[in-house]
């Protein structure tokens, strides 16, 4: 009878949560990797501005100067945005450790049982086998016991025969 696993329903249960939860987290790291394209993409419209501010008209520093404040605070918004990300992404890690936990627990525990299982089902062919031999040893000392009377009332008829009996 093959091994079964009374609690496999269980691991499949846990293993799924495991795997939901690792695309939880791969969702996670793809806000944080969006949050951190977005501070790069204002950081380069900041530098652009910069650089425009050098070659613009005098008269249009008062336009760069409130559009570089909008960009500064922009970038702040932008980091606290990626804050708040990395955060939910380390608790999202968080869960998905201790799901992994749980699935090896009870990987740990299947094998367990699996090699007391095989362990089990050596003894009982072994048991089997000296079952098997018991009889086969009473067997041929059944035959050997039977082939000795023969021999030896083959012999007393010989004995008997040569007697004259």
């Amino acid at each position: 009878m093959p091994f079964r696993y009374r609690l496999q329903k269980v691991l499949d249960f846990r293993i799924r949560k495991k795997e939901e939860q690792l695309l939880v987290v791969q969702k996670a790291q793809q806000a944080v990797y969006i949050a951190e394209e977005n501070i790069r993409k204002n950081e380069a419209e900041i530098q652009a501005t910069k650089d425009g501010l050098r070659k613009a008209d005098p008269m249009m520093f008062e336009a760069y100067d409130k559009y570089l404040n909008h960009l500064w605070e922009k970038a702040e918004e932008l980091e606290q945005i990626r804050i708040q990300a990395q955060e939910q992404l380390d608790i999202e890690k968080e869960k998905l450790v201790k799901l992994e936990q749980a699935v090896k627990v009870l990987e740990k525990h299947k094998e367990r049982h699996r090699e007391i299982y095989i362990e089990e089902e050596k003894a009982a062919e072994l048991k089997q086998y000296s079952e098997l031999g018991v009889t086969r040893f009473f067997r041929q000392n059944q035959e050997k016991l039977e082939q000795e009377e023969k021999e030896i009332l083959e012999e007393l008829k010989k004995i008997e025969g040569e007697n004259g009996y």
